[in-house]
C-alpha cells in the first residue's frame, strides 16, 4: 500500500528571527516534525523559503536587501547554510535529505519536467526527504512575491501528492485580515476558489517573508485542479508539521478538484509556453468545446505569430477576444496557411490529447 505523500511548503516568516534573520531552533523543531512522520511511515518533500535569509547578514548586510542582485548575492551563499542546516538535524534522526534547486523553466520544457518528477520519484522512493527551493542566484523574474507558494503547488501537482501542506503566520483564511479585524470569520472548509476568495484575501505577508494570503489561493487553486488537496496552518504551532499531516490543528482544508488532470493535461494547462497564436471558427469553438473534437484545418480562420510544428499555441475565437485554449500543431505556421491556400482542409493541427481548454 503507497504511503501518504505531503509536500511541505515553509516560508521565510516560519525560519526567521525578529531581525529577518534564520533561527536555527525553528529548523531543528521543523526537522524533528518531519522525522516522526518519515518514522511512521510517511513520504515528505519540503519546499523551504530562506536563502536569501540565511545570506545576508554573511554579506555585511544589517537587513534584508531589496535590490535584485543583492538578493541573488544573499541566496548564493545562504542556500548553501541553509540546507547545511536541514542535513545536520534530519541526519540526527538517520535521515537523508537531497537539495532539489528549480526553476519556472523546469516546468515549462516538458522534458526536463518529466525528467524532474522522475528525480525526485527516485529519491522518495529510496526514502530520502528532497528539500526544494527556487534557484534565486539565477533567477530574476521568479524573485517575486509568492514564489515558492507557486513552486509548491507545482511540486505537488508533479508529484500527484496527497496533500500540500501551506505554513505561514496565519493559521488560515479569514473574510479580512485578523490582526486588523478581530470580528474576522474564519473559513475551516473550503470547496471551491472563487473570485470572491481573492477579494477577501487581503495582505498577510510578514516583512521578513515574501508572500501573503493571496499568493496561498493561487498555489491553493493549482494544486486542487490537479487533485492535490492543500492545508494552510499557523507554523506557530509546535506540533503545526506533525498535526497537519491529518488536519488535526486549527487550518483551512482546500477540497481537491473531483476531475483530476492527467500529467501531461497539468503540464499543459499550467506550465507549457506558447510561442504563436491562431483563430478559430464557431463551429470548430464549439467542437473543441462541447464534443471533444480535435481542431482541424477547416476551423482555423486566421494564424498569428510564428510557430514550428510541435510548438504550443493559443488558440482564440472567431474574434480574436476570448482564448479558447492551447495545444501542440502538428504544422508550421507556414504550413497551415499553405495548405489553406490550396483548400487541404482536413488535416488534423491539434489532436484532442494535446489540447488543453482554458475556463
Amino acid at each position: 500500500m503507497k504511503q501518504p505523500l505531503i509536500v511541505y511548503k515553509v516560508g521565510t516568516s516560519s525560519l526567521t528571527q525578529s531581525d529577518g534573520s534564520i533561527d536555527i531552533q525553528k529548523i531543528i523543531n521543523i526537522t524533528d516534525q518531519l522525522a516522526i512522520l518519515h518514522q511512521q511511515g510517511y513520504q515528505l518533500v519540503l519546499v523551504t523559503s530562506g536563502s536569501i535569509a540565511a545570506g545576508f547578514r554573511r554579506l555585511g548586510f544589517s537587513k534584508r536587501p531589496t535590490r535584485i542582485a543583492e538578493k541573488q548575492a544573499s541566496a548564493a551563499v545562504g542556500q548553501g547554510l541553509l540546507i547545511e542546516e536541514y542535513t545536520k538535524y534530519l541526519l540526527k534522526h538517520q535521515i537523508v535529505s537531497a537539495q532539489v534547486l528549480l526553476t519556472q523553466d523546469d516546468f515549462a520544457d516538458q522534458r526536463r519536467y518529466r525528467n524532474a518528477a522522475n528525480a525526485l520519484q527516485v529519491l522518495i522512493s529510496n526514502q530520502v526527504i528532497p528539500i526544494i527551493n527556487e534557484n534565486d542566484t539565477i533567477a530574476v523574474e521568479e524573485i517575486k512575491v509568492g514564489d515558492n507558494d507557486t513552486l509548491s503547488a507545482q511540486v505537488a501537482s508533479l508529484l500527484k501528492a496527497d496533500l500540500l501542506v501551506l505554513l505561514t503566520d496565519v493559521d488560515g483564511l479569514y473574510s479580512d485580515n485578523p490582526v486588523k479585524n478581530p470580528q474576522a470569520t474564519f473559513f475551516d472548509c473550503i470547496n471551491e476558489i472563487t473570485p470572491e476568495l481573492f477579494e477577501m484575501a487581503g495582505d498577510a505577508g510578514t516583512k521578513n517573508g515574501t508572500g501573503g494570503m493571496t499568493t496561498k489561493l493561487i498555489a491553493a487553486s493549482l494544486a486542487t485542479k490537479a487533485g492535490t488537496p492543500v492545508f494552510i496552518c499557523s507554523s506557530a504551532n509546535p506540533n503545526a508539521i506533525a498535526d497537519a499531516a491529518t488536519q488535526s490543528n486549527k487550518g483551512t482544508l482546500f477540497i481537491a478538484n473531483e476531475d483530476i488532470m492527467a500529467q501531461k493535461k497539468q503540464w499543459l494547462s499550467f506550465y507549457a509556453r506558447t510561442t504563436g497564436s491562431i483563430n478559430i471558427d464557431a463551429g470548430a469553438e464549439y467542437a473543441m468545446l462541447h464534443t471533444g473534437s480535435s481542431l482541424l484545418l477547416t476551423g482555423i480562420t486566421k494564424v498569428q505569430e510564428s510557430f514550428q510544428a510541435g510548438d504550443i499555441i493559443s488558440v482564440y475565437s472567431l474574434d480574436g477576444q476570448h482564448l479558447i485554449g492551447k495545444g501542440r500543431t502538428r504544422f508550421s505556421h507556414r504550413a497551415i496557411k499553405d495548405k489553406l491556400s490550396t483548400k487541404q482542409n482536413n488535416d488534423i493541427v491539434i489532436h484532442r490529447d494535446d489540447w488543453v481548454t482554458i475556463n
